[in-house]
């Protein structure tokens, strides 16, 4: 493999150095989660929403995945509005990186009509201001570089401080906090080597990527696409395995401009690793190219934390190497000055 990659060319196109913020992810990481925020303990919980838009919404799909196997009803709201299910035992957690974020606000305004349990993050703006008002629990967070650069430092910030009510392990927490930091060495900038797997799959991708995933991955994927859109600049795809054989992958009868990207589990379930055996079998046998990343060993929250870390400087090498800088998001900024 012919590297197309070094850090002069990194720092010559990411103008305004989201890499080296990935960098710093696990220490950004770990001193975030050693922090004394205020703890929040929530009694006998049975229903939470996890609102927010963008990087703020993959919180919510990460918390949902965490949650999957209890018996907390989660439901992630990105968009304007709350579920009819809630009401006042529901808690609402809204989280805006930047406090600015219109449809989260929504929902928080709405949750606090029907005076639900609430707890918001977000770093200031209007959100601040809303639960200062209303004398509404919120957690102010400092953002680091962008809302998708700062992922860790809201995310831990939100492990310490639900730590009390909700069914997460401290240990599963320092776990994914080590694992960063082992995983660092083989992505990060300072080895642009052959042995870089985010770099190595940066270099594959030509196409559209089409990402499938195994029930519990989803926020690692859904993150991908996401970051690929707003880093790369392209579009890319997302397919459940298990309902993609059910449907998507009668369109591999013909050639396609896209390409797949198998997001495997360590422990997925039995029946799922019977359907990635078919599926490649099926992609070989019509010399169809595909690519797998498969999770580390581990709890869910180092699985998920540690794909999103590769897929995420993935799609950062990804913009480099397409001469394309990963920050500015323009498209974005029209929407909003559209709608204010």
């Amino acid at each position: 493999m012919i590297l197309l990659l070094n850090l002069e060319l990194l720092e010559k196109i990411d103008s305004q150095g989201m890499y080296k913020i990935y960098d710093k992810w696990p220490e950004i990481a770990r001193k975030q989660y050693e922090k004394n925020l205020e703890q929040v303990d929530f009694e006998n919980v049975s229903h939470i929403v996890f609102a927010g838009m963008g990087g703020s919404g993959a919180i919510g799909d990460i918390f949902s995945a965490i949650l999957s196997k209890t018996n907390i009803h989660v439901d992630v709201v990105k968009g304007y509005q709350l579920p009819k299910t809630v009401n006042s035992e529901s808690l609402v957690v809204t989280t805006s990186i930047s406090g600015n974020t219109e449809e989260t606000i929504s929902v928080l305004k709405e949750a606090s009509k029907i005076k639900s349990r609430v707890i918001s993050f977000s770093d200031g703006g209007k959100m601040k201001k809303f639960c200062e008002e209303n004398k509404l629990n919120h957690r102010n967070i400092s953002s680091i570089h962008s809302p998708r650069a700062s992922f860790p430092t809201f995310l831990y910030s939100m492990f310490q401080v639900f730590e009390p009510f909700l069914p997460i392990k401290k240990n599963d927490i320092i776990s994914s906090l080590d694992n960063l930091e082992k995983q660092k060495k083989i992505i990060s900038s300072e080895n642009l080597s052959n042995e870089n797997l985010a770099l190595d799959l940066a270099l594959w991708i030509s196409k559209i990527p089409l990402i499938y995933y195994p029930w519990g991955l989803q926020a690692a994927s859904t993150r991908f696409k996401n970051s690929l859109q707003e880093n790369s600049k392209m579009h890319a795809i997302t397919e459940d395995l298990i309902e993609a054989c059910h449907n998507g992958i009668v369109a591999w009868n013909k050639q396609s401009n896209v390409q797949p990207i198998l997001i495997q589990g360590d422990d997925d379930h039995f029946k799922t690793k019977e359907r990635w055996r078919v599926l490649k079998e099926f992609f070989n046998q019509n010399n169809i190219e595909f690519k797998e990343i498969h999770s580390i060993q581990g709890g869910i929250v180092s699985k998920l934390i540690n794909l999103i870390y590769l897929l995420d400087y993935a799609s950062i090498y990804k913009s480099v190497i397409m001469n394309i800088d990963p920050t500015p998001v323009e498209p974005i900024e029209f929407i909003k000055r559209k709608l204010r």
